[in-house]
């Protein structure tokens, strides 16, 4: 997963920059917050972004919202690194857009634990965005049926576009995604096929007729 450090402070910056790859990140390391929104504007915004609050020219809090009105930017989940614990800085940074803060000096492990946090929201974001583009594609190709439909009074085939009659069947299954199964309902079973059963039992149990022409004398 993509990181990216915004740390004005050289020493810190090499050894969160060092730390974040030995841990297995892709680190991206810019000295200032105009550095870090230039890179933040590339097409490809990183996973996970570590912004020091208090920087020379734009500070993390500016960096973080000019980042949310990057459409792309919508799942990075940023972590502001500050020296202040007061509730109202925190209230502040989180209105800001940030995700998470943690406060100097911290410890690498609680650096990790948040990081991994992190990384663990992106992927369950990204999964979720997935799913909706699946499902926003699947409505796109269902097919809908709407306006008048022309259906014959006797025989119940519609007319379509093109003046064919077809069968309610056939039309239906090419104008969406219905399949068909056929059965019988009972007002069609009484009407229709119990008349043909008892006509058919009727026919074994009498047999066939036989018609025997006279010959001529």
């Amino acid at each position: 997963m993509r990181a990216l450090i915004a740390e004005d402070n050289s020493t810190t910056r090499f050894l969160l920059e060092s730390t974040l790859t030995e841990w297995g990140y892709q680190v991206t390391a810019t000295s200032d917050g105009a550095e870090a929104w230039q890179e933040l504007q590339r097409e490809r915004t990183p996973e996970l972004i570590l912004l020091d609050w208090k920087m020379p020219g734009m500070d993390g809090i500016e960096v973080c919202r000019r980042l949310r009105q990057l459409p792309a930017a919508r799942t990075a989940h940023v972590i502001l690194v500050t020296a202040r614990g007061g509730k109202e800085d925190v209230v502040a940074g989180l209105e800001a857009g940030a995700n998470d803060y943690i406060t100097k000096p911290f410890e690498p492990s609680e650096l990790r634990a948040r990081l991994q946090a992190g990384a663990r929201i992106v992927e369950l974001q990204n999964n979720l965005a997935d799913r909706v583009r699946e499902l926003e594609n699947a409505l796109a190709r269902v097919k809908q049926l709407h306006g008048l439909l022309p259906i014959c009074a006797y025989c119940k085939k519609i007319r379509d576009d093109h003046n064919y009659w077809q069968q309610v069947e056939a039309y239906i299954t090419s104008h969406s995604e219905a399949q068909f199964s056929h059965g019988i309902c009972p007002h069609c079973y009484d009407q229709v096929v119990e008349p043909e059963l008892q006509r058919l039992k009727h026919e074994v149990a009498v047999g066939p007729e036989v018609t025997v022409a006279n010959s001529p004398a």
